[in-house]
């Protein structure tokens, strides 16, 4: 089963490209809403920081739910494409909506036309879309190569998507006029090639038949796909699957460090004093990732699985990263982007077989209590994604305006640069330390073999 190939070379980088869109929408979002908000709109930091945090709390129930919607889904495209497809039109229509703000409108207003329209943006279309995306893992290929492949390529669109998004926008924006109007251009821009884009990810790929997915498996195991698993149940199933947790604990910490990292373009105004040079440290952290991602598939191959490799990568990356604060105290611009690079190049292989390891963890489920709930499964993910990214944004917020941070000012506090510094350079390698400890109990390979072994599965 495990060496039956399912997928040709066109099919893989189709459906990476899903990425691209996701990105489009993603990676402005969380890297420039802020400073939208804050320097263009006028609205106060820590107010919009408190918004985003309470706009997590809808996310976290609506990303099993839509799992669930997706476990049960029937249809010619089958079980996620459906979903994939119709809800990149409402989170492309919200984007341009969030950079939007009609001027007009009272600061009270702005914030309320911000929530609801964030809101929705994350908790419903950006939710189902990305759910069903990462649950194709499962349900096109049944080869464990193939998913770590898929991983890899759908990683290299999604970090050079960040980058260029990354790169260009600032400039962008300029280009548009500045602004209200850069911003919303920019945002509309975005949105068209993300639609365009994820249309292409959801007919490049064709999900497997109910008999493939279960074929081989025992008569208790092909009788789960048909039934109707209810809200709670999925929910009981996930928690019970200590696998499930890790990995979602993996993605918040992730993406919090992400959400944070979007204090970058203040970092780069205020403390080192270039706003262009965002993307150049975008560059140096995103390629060497990209590079990694390309070798991550041999090295799982090597090591004879993804444990070692993912574990191995983020210990090297907390060394590396104490490097980049060095550099940050000192102002030694060429060893923050050294250091940043090889942490990036060390993280790399984790970006990209994480969607092996959920299949891995949806496996465990399967084996030990006969169940199929990949798109449920797959929703930590989509929680990760949103709810650390959310509260990395919040988190940003609050810690800006409790620092006394004046927007558009020519130069800031010793409080403010002080805080700057602590969110930039010394929160990724608290991240690094903690993924790290969840990586070296995230066992699921072990369990799955040791469970074969155990019941004499071959």
């Amino acid at each position: 089963m495990e060496d039956k190939r399912y997928l040709k070379w066109y099919n893989k980088v189709g459906y990476g490209s899903g990425d691209l869109a996701a990105n489009c929408i993603y990676g402005l979002l969380t890297s420039f809403v802020l400073i939208y908000l804050t320097d263009t709109v006028g609205l106060d930091a820590g107010i919009v920081g408190t918004l985003i945090m309470f706009s997590k709390f809808a996310d976290g129930i609506t990303d099993v739910f839509f799992g669930n919607l997706i476990d049960k889904t029937h249809s010619k495209l089958g079980k996620a494409r459906p979903w994939m497809l119709w809800s990149q039109l409402g989170n492309c229509i919200l984007l341009v909506a969030v950079f939007a703000i009609p001027e007009s409108l009272g600061d009270t207003a702005k914030y309320a036309y911000f929530f609801i329209a964030y809101t929705l943006l994350n908790a419903v279309f950006y939710t189902a879309n990305n759910i069903a995306y990462a649950s194709l893992t499962s349900l096109i290929t049944k080869n464990g190569n193939e998913r770590v492949q898929m991983g890899s390529i759908r990683f290299m669109f999604s970090l050079a998507t960040n980058l260029i998004v990354a790169s260009v926008t600032v400039g962008l924006v300029t280009k548009f006029g500045g602004g209200a109007a850069g911003w919303r251009t920019v945002a509309f821009i975005y949105a068209v090639i993300a639609l365009i884009v994820n249309t292409i990810s959801v007919f490049s790929v064709k999900e497997l038949s109910e008999e493939e997915l279960t074929a081989g498996a025992d008569a208790t195991e092909e009788e789960a796909p048909q039934e109707k698993i209810s809200f709670g149940e999925t929910f009981k199933l996930l928690i019970a699957n200590k696998y499930f947790l890790m990995i979602a604990a993996f993605y918040i910490l992730m993406y919090i460090q992400t959400g944070i990292a979007g204090i970058g373009i203040y970092y780069m105004t205020y403390v080192i004093g270039n706003p262009a040079m965002l993307g150049t440290f975008s560059m140096a952290q995103m390629l060497p990732m990209v590079i990694g991602l390309a070798f991550t598939p041999a090295l799982v191959k090597k090591f004879k699985g993804m444990y070692k490799v993912n574990l191995y990568g983020y210990i090297m990356a907390v060394v590396f990263r104490i490097g980049f604060i060095i550099g940050g105290y000192l102002g030694i611009i060429p060893l923050m982007l050294v250091s940043s690079a090889l942490a990036g190049l060390c993280t790399s292989p984790v970006t990209g077989d994480i969607n092996a390891v959920i299949s891995a963890a949806s496996d465990y489920t399967v084996r030990t209590k006969g169940k199929h709930i990949e798109g449920a499964m797959f929703s930590c993910s989509s929680l990760g994604i949103k709810v650390g990214g959310g509260l990395g944004s919040a988190i940003s917020g609050m810690l800006l305006a409790a620092s006394g941070y004046v927007a558009n000012a020519p130069q800031q506090s010793a409080s403010t640069l002080n805080m700057l510094n602590f969110m930039y350079l010394w929160f990724p390698m608290i991240s690094l330390i903690l993924i790290s400890v969840i990586m070296y109990f995230l066992k699921v390979e072990k369990a799955n073999a040791d469970w074969d072994a155990a019941h004499g599965v071959k």
